[in-house]
């Protein structure tokens, strides 16, 4: 048999053996990997997409916007059409300002009569339906979405119903809800969602003396010179007022959405990182005893230290990775719902980068390979006859500590000696805690913020980037909660199965099993009081200088907090203690 057969057949034997630990290993890895690489992948993700829509949809180099559809602007578009960096151009369109409803929603609009033919500079990529027709309208995507519209919906534009025949994309706008890019007048652009209307059907926004807006499309010889040409242009727009956008400038703009979501991504994978080694260092450590016999019995039958090494190492590396597989996996998944928030860009170039993947391998084999390489080396540092023998390690005694202690109640006593034994494991588990709150109380802030409203219109369509900010916090948030009570349940049931002789002769010497179970809970609880109290403060500093919500809040969370914590513990430690002394007793002989 093969050594690399040999240590694949032990580790699924192993693993076998112990599915639960192994699922939490994976469930830790994972959810630390998959925050990590989605927040990876959002850094150039918008730029990817706009290049990749831009390209679908033949966007502009530059759009030019002047105020009104008379002489002037006509005179202005004219003039940019024969500049000579200028290779092609579609336009001159119009854009009328005025209000759209659907399915009771009003919002703030600009209309853009079309062309039943799109030219050659600025085709919308029609993602449903058809492109305009006269009497029906087309909505970029991002504004349908806003709305709830589908198409074959009826909406109701500048006063009349038309139908929605398609929904498109285009790259020749930024992102809903800044479809407009120019207000009025040539004055500041306000928020608005963009509809595309036939050019038969403009006589009605005509009609209605909307204010109006000329655009242009154009197509330079060198794109990357977009911004010269720009600055080219300034002596001859202050004549004519035309304002200008290049390629450049659109994809900037369109990464505003993301500006909140990304920092939470990147700090909230960290934090789940520290959760997973502490997690991740609890399974080594109450698996270290088991682990130590099992080296002791294959130094017996004459396996090499190097062989042993590697039979304990390959379970962990190996579920590490399966778990760095699930993390990018779902990352790829849940990529193009926070990239693409507002629905404005084509997704499908989506997905972590070489450097996102290899990063993130690294973290989950650096988890798995720093919390599992002390309790490896001390086993292989044993004697082949102390491992197999198992014996306990007694503890310190120390009388005057020994007087105290009796003094206090049965339950608090027993949680003190069990904090006292394992100080690591209660300082680990407060940082676990700490670590929660500051999720807890960065959610807790981020939602006492006033929200800008677009003021799009009579109802609030709501605010894309803090309504994404929120939901990624939240997100991030709940993984850091369930990842620290999957700890809570880890620490609490190892401590209880390594305390079990000790908490049977507790039994033995007049302890009842509610005492116990108590006991078990306080050794939790009483870590998570400081770290839930630390916690809050620094959840305040990261947030930054922003409006404080009110107090109660932070009290409530840190309540619930301990709350949560003696119920997650209440349950493994009352099964714990509910086990037979003399079963209990009689095995440890």
């Amino acid at each position: 048999m093969g050594r690399i057969l040999l240590v694949f057949r032990l580790v699924v034997a192993d693993v076998r053996r112990h599915p639960a630990q192994a699922a939490m290993l994976i469930a830790s890895i994972t959810a630390a990997t998959a925050t990590l690489a989605l927040g990876m992948s959002l850094n150039g993700a918008t730029d990817t997409l706009y290049q990749q829509t831009r390209a679908a949809t033949a966007g502009p180099d530059v759009v030019a916007l002047t105020p009104g559809s008379g002489r002037t602007a006509t005179t202005a578009m004219a003039a940019l059409e024969r500049a000579p960096e200028v290779t092609d151009h579609s336009g001159p369109y119009r854009q009328y300002y005025t209000t759209l409803t659907a399915h009771g929603l009003t919002s703030r609009a600009v209309a853009q009569g079309a062309d039943a033919k799109p030219g050659t500079i600025d085709r919308p990529l029609v993602t449903s339906g058809t492109w305009v027709r006269p009497g029906g309208v087309v909505l970029e995507r991002g504004f349908a979405s806003a709305l709830g519209v589908r198409v074959g919906d009826r909406v109701t534009l500048a006063g009349r119903s038309r139908p929605v025949v398609g929904i498109a994309v285009t790259a020749a706008h930024t992102v809903y809800p800044w479809a407009a890019m120019n207000g009025p007048g040539g004055g500041p652009d306000d928020a608005n969602g963009l509809v595309w209307v036939s050019k038969t059907d403009t006589r009605a926004l005509v009609a209605a003396d909307l204010p109006v807006t000329s655009l242009l499309y154009l197509k330079l010889r060198d794109p990357a010179a977009a911004q010269e040409f720009v600055v080219s242009r300034r002596p001859y727009s202050d004549q004519y007022p035309t304002n200008f956008f290049t390629w450049q400038f659109m994809a900037t703009q369109d990464k505003v959405i993301l500006r909140q979501s990304q920092p939470v991504l990147v700090i909230g994978s960290w934090l789940l990182g520290f959760l997973s080694i502490g997690g991740v260092a609890t399974l080594a450590a109450g698996r270290a005893a088991k682990q130590t016999r099992r080296v002791g019995l294959l130094k017996a039958v004459g396996a090499a230290p190097g062989l042993i090494a590697a039979v304990l190492f390959a379970e962990y590396l190996t579920l590490a990775l399966l778990a760095d597989a699930l993390g990018l996996t779902i990352a790829r998944l849940t990529e193009p719902l926070v990239v693409n928030p507002t629905a404005s860009l084509l997704t499908s170039a989506t997905g972590p980068s070489g450097d996102t993947v290899l990063l993130t391998i690294v973290v989950a084999l650096a988890v798995a390979v720093l919390t599992t390489l002390g309790p490896t080396v001390r086993a292989l540092r044993t004697e082949t006859v102390a491992a197999l023998a198992d014996t306990a390690r007694l503890p310190r005694r120390r009388a005057r500590l020994n007087r105290v202690s009796a003094l206090l109640p049965t339950p608090l006593l027993l949680g003190l000696r069990l904090i006292a034994r394992r100080p690591g494991r209660a300082v680990l588990h407060a940082c676990s805690i700490a670590i929660t709150m500051v999720g807890a109380t960065a959610l807790l802030m981020f939602y006492a913020q006033p929200v800008h409203n677009y003021g799009l219109g009579s109802s609030d369509l709501g605010n894309v980037q803090v309504e994404l900010g929120r939901h990624v916090l939240l997100a991030v948030t709940f993984a850091l909660a369930a990842l620290a009570a999957v700890n809570i349940i880890t620490i609490t049931w190892t401590t209880a199965l390594e305390t079990r002789p000790t908490m049977a002769i507790a039994r033995t010497l007049g302890a009842t099993p509610g005492q116990i179970t108590a006991g078990l809970s306080t050794a939790q609880l009483l870590p998570s009081v400081p770290g839930a109290v630390i916690g809050v403060p620094v959840g305040i500093v990261l947030s930054g200088d922003v409006i404080m919500p009110p107090a109660w809040w932070l009290f409530t969370a840190v309540l619930v907090s301990l709350l949560v914590t003696a119920a997650l513990t209440a349950l493994p430690a009352r099964i714990a203690a509910r086990r037979s002394v003399a079963r209990t007793l009689s095995a440890s002989v």
